[in-house]
This record gives C-alpha cells, structure tokens and sequence, in this order.
C-alpha cells in the first residue's frame, strides 16, 4: 500500500507557523500522554462525564486482539457451509469503517446503509442460499437496520432457509439487539467495547466483524495501528496527531472552518467518507466546528481553488494545493485521525464524543411515520418541471426554468457558506447524482457536500444543525419504481426514506437554514433534466 510512513506534513507555511504555537501548547499540557491514559477531564468539566465512558477506542489496538479468533473461526464455519456473501446492515459508524476496509482490500460486502427499496431490493436479488445477514447497531434500535432485519429474515424463510443461522449481530451489551439475539437464536452476537462511541469505532467489533467475515486481514489492521499507537501518545512536537489537530484548530481559529479531503494516492478506498463522519459528528456543535468536503480527487472544484474558509488536505502525498497531507496505512489512519480530531474538539473547545443534534431529525421523520396524512404531502409541488417537482422554502419563489430555480437558491447562501446535496436515492442505480456535487461547486462558488439520505444523518447531519450557521440545502428524492414492505412494521421503507427526507428538511428550515427540494417523478429522467440545468448555470 502507498504511504507505509505514518506521518502528517503542514505544506503552508503561514499555517505551519500558527500550528505551531498550537503544538508547543499541546505537548507542554501533555494533552497527548492524558489522552493516551484515558483522561476525560481534557475537554472540560461539561464533558466529563460523557468523555469517561468514550475513551477506550485508544487501546483497541490490543483489546481488539481476541476478535481475531472469533472471527476466523465463524467465516470458516459459514465457508463450510457455502455461505460466502456478506450483506451488512448498519448506519453510520456501523457501515463506514468496514466499507472502507473492504474496498481497500478489494473482498466483496453488501452495505445496506439506506432506506431506498430498490437498493435493499438489489441487496434481496443476491443469492440468498450463499447469504449472511451482519446486523450492526450500537443502540440496537437503529430504525434503518432494524428494517433490514426484518425484511431479511422474511426473505430467509420465505426461501426455506432458517433465518436464525444467517444473521449475525454486532451491538453493544445489553442492548435490545444484543437480547433479540439471544432470544432469538441468532447464528452469533458479537458484543462491542461500550466504551466507545460510534464513529470511533472502526477498530471495534463494528468495523472488524463485517470486514473480516467478508475475507478482510483484520490482524493487519490492528498492527497497523500499534505500530503507530506510542507516538500518538508521545508529548512531542513529532507527533502526528498533535500536528494535525493543532493545524486544523489553527486554521478554524482562522476563519477556514471547512476542510476539503482529497485522495492522493493513499492506496485506500474512501477514507474521506469516513473521516466526514468522524470530523463532522465530533466538531459540529454550538455554532462552530470543522464541516467536511469530501471531493473526487485533488483537481476536482473545491480543493486546489479553495478559498480562505477552506483547508485542502491531502489523504496521501503532498499534492499541489493541499495545506496539509497525511500518509500511512489504513490501521494506522483510523487512530491517527480519532486522536486529531479528538484532540481538536479540546481547541474547539466543545465535546467531541456527543451529538445533541442528531436526534432532532429522527424525532421528525417518527412523528410524520405516526401521521400518513402529512406523511402522504399534502402539501401541492411550487412549480412542476418536466419530471421534477420543486418544493421551495424561504428565499426561493420557484418561479421560470429548473436553471432559474436553482440560481435563485443558490443566492441564498450567505458569504463562505456552503451548499449541502442531500440526494434521498439508490447509490447504486441512481449512481450519476453525485456528479452534481463538482457541477454544482464550480458554478456555485461554493464548497459542495453531497451525501446519500439517509446515510448522511448519521454523519453530517449533526454538524448541519449544530455547526456553523451557513448552508443551505438541495434535498433531491425520487418516487420508487417499486416499495417494499416493512414486516410488522406500518410503513413502507419508501414512506420510511420519505418520513426521513421531510423531517430533515423541516429540521433545517425550522433553524434558518435555506432548504429547496427536487422529487423526481421519473428518476432517470428527472436526474437528466436536472444535471442539464446546473449545466445552464454561469460557472
């Protein structure tokens, strides 16, 4: 793999030398070394308590060790068995950290980390007889997994297949997951470190378990990440996470409080989708926080012409533009970045291991699953567009072509804000939506996100209601071409991705922020027409 070395360089000088000052301050507080020892007063006494039951993803280098055996021993059983494809069902830091373990490694995994039917509809499509079902929940309530759940145990025994022996279960102790488990004979319950928050959990059972049944070198991971845990522990000016913490820190105390993530050849598979997670959910709280734009490669709109609200970072060599560039392999990365951005929730100033944001849009997408009537719209489209209908909010009239439309939104975006692209759709055959995100960017003049609804509530939906004040949002949803029914459940998973979109989008409007959504009624169709409109725009 490119970038063996471990190491994190600060390419701009200016921000080299207010980094700095950052780092002297951190090695002389031995912020490192308390970290190391699992000090939760490091952020602040409002944090304490949540940080004492938080810190344990320190030391999974060696307490993820035993995992190893347990893992290997099922994969062989289930080979045995003919079982060899692995579906995951898992939202957030359940899916990110194993679909980038997997993809680096090039071993095959089903994520299901949506609530669109055609995609759980492709996922149902594979060979069942050679399936097994990894249900991933820390809570063990996730609305999305449990869906799944439900739905493939249906398909198992409608196939004739005992559903018990192909589901596995990745929760936390005690949780209603980890007791379904057990009551319900599941073929295995891997109980994680409830000591640790989800989206520093990649070296957990979360993101091990899934990997490795999938063919994964599990034990690399974890070497990797030892061979890098001492200096990340070190009071010194050398240590890696000092650097990138103190360079991040200093460039938000500057006003750049946006950094683009672009592959530079690192030899992994998305890393930046999941260190958005990690980045946004951890820094995105009372008003400030570090929003994450992950981008397609270093020349893509947003990274070498970013402005000074933005911080370009290479994942991999140093690359033109980039301000910073950070290198190693994968084990080593997940560590390196969780001690950072740690690390720079104590420069924030804010707690880095809570999300008080994130439950407000799941309060909202459940109060509209409870009422069809307002699920099912009564609200009438602002304009129709050939097979787009635009439901404007405030600042946008809706008023002449779909180019119109979103000109007149995207001047609602206040001066360095940013445009978040919401698409509620299938990520594999509505695939060409994420070419809006560079589209969009350079003719916008704005650093663009795009994420997958509802994927991206548990990522950077926190920092879209808790971190800077100033995004505005294209929500983009799409009738499917066929639903799919929740067992036991009074919703549809398309009313479910439906009740998701809405409340989100309410959410946001309900805060101040500007929210224009397109449905697509035909969505190959509408896709089309959209893309041409963006085209239309000035760049």
């Amino acid at each position: 793999m490119a970038g063996e070395q471990t190491s994190v360089t600060i390419e701009d000088a200016a921000l080299d030398t207010a980094a700095s000052a950052l780092i002297d301050e951190l090695v002389a507080g031995s912020v490192a070394s308390k970290l190391g020892a699992q000090d939760p007063t490091l952020w602040g006494a409002d944090a304490e308590s949540e940080a004492a039951i938080r810190l344990s993803w320190t030391t999974l280098h060696k307490s993820s060790r035993p995992l190893i055996g347990e893992i290997e021993a099922l994969r062989t059983d289930l080979r045995s068995e003919g079982i060899d494809r692995i579906v995951l069902a898992g939202m957030g830091g359940s899916s990110l950290a194993p679909e980038v373990i997997t993809g680096t490694e090039s071993v095959a995994l089903t994520v299901l980390d949506t609530t669109d039917p055609g995609q759980v509809a492709d996922a149902l499509a594979g060979d069942l007889e050679r399936t097994v079902l990894v249900v991933s929940s820390k809570s063990g309530t996730t609305v999305e997994t449990d869906s799944h759940r439900r739905i493939f145990a249906k398909a198992f025994a409608d196939a004739g297949i005992d559903a018990a022996s192909r589901i596995v279960v990745v929760t936390d102790p005690g949780s209603p997951l980890a007791e379904l488990g057990e009551s319900e004979g599941y073929r295995k319950v891997f109980l994680a470190d409830p000591n640790v928050g989800g989206r520093y959990s990649a070296l957990t059972a979360f993101g091990l378990v899934p990997a490795g049944l999938a063919g994964a070198d599990v034990a690399r991971l974890l070497d990797q990440a030892a061979v890098v845990a001492d200096s990340l522990t070190a009071d010194s000016v050398e240590n890696p996470a000092l650097r990138l913490a103190a360079a991040l820190g200093a460039a938000h105390a500057g006003g750049a409080e946006k950094v683009v993530l672009a592959d530079t050849g690192s030899g992994i598979a998305g890393l930046g989708d999941w260190a958005e997670q990690l980045i946004a959910e951890s820094t995105g709280k009372h008003g400030i926080g570090l929003l994450p734009v992950v981008v397609e490669d270093s020349a893509a709109p947003g990274f070498r012409d970013a402005g000074a609200d933005a911080t370009p970072v290479a994942v991999g060599p140093a690359d033109f533009g980039a301000k910073i560039a950070v290198t190693g392999p994968l084990g080593a990365q997940f560590l390196l970045w969780e001690s950072a951005v740690a690390i720079a929730g104590r420069l924030l100033g804010i707690d880095p291991f809570n999300q008080p944001d994130v439950e407000a849009a799941k309060k909202a997408a459940r109060s509209l699953l409870d009422d069809p009537a307002a699920l099912s719209g009564s609200a009438e489209p602002s304009a129709v567009i050939g097979a787009v209908e635009v439901f404007a909010g405030a600042g946008t009239t809706a008023e002449g072509a779909l180019a119109d439309v979103l000109r007149e939104f995207l001047g609602t975006a206040p001066e360095h804000g940013y445009l978040a692209v919401q698409a509620y759709l299938d990520r594999l055959d509505d695939a060409s939506a994420a070419l809006l995100r560079p589209e969009l960017a350079k003719r916008a003049g704005l650093e663009t996100t795009f994420g997958w609804g509802p994927r991206f509530l548990h990522s950077t939906g926190q920092y879209h209601k808790g971190g800077h004040p100033n995004g505005i949002f294209l929500q983009i949803t799409g009738t499917p071409e066929h639903d799919l029914e929740v067992p036991e459940r009074p919703y549809t998973l398309g009313q479910l991705q439906r009740a998701q979109a809405l409340g989100d989008g309410q959410v946001l409007a309900d805060a101040g922020r500007p929210v224009l959504r397109l449905h697509l009624t035909d969505r190959a169709a509408g896709l089309s027409e959209l893309m041409r409109a963006v085209q239309e725009l000035t760049s």
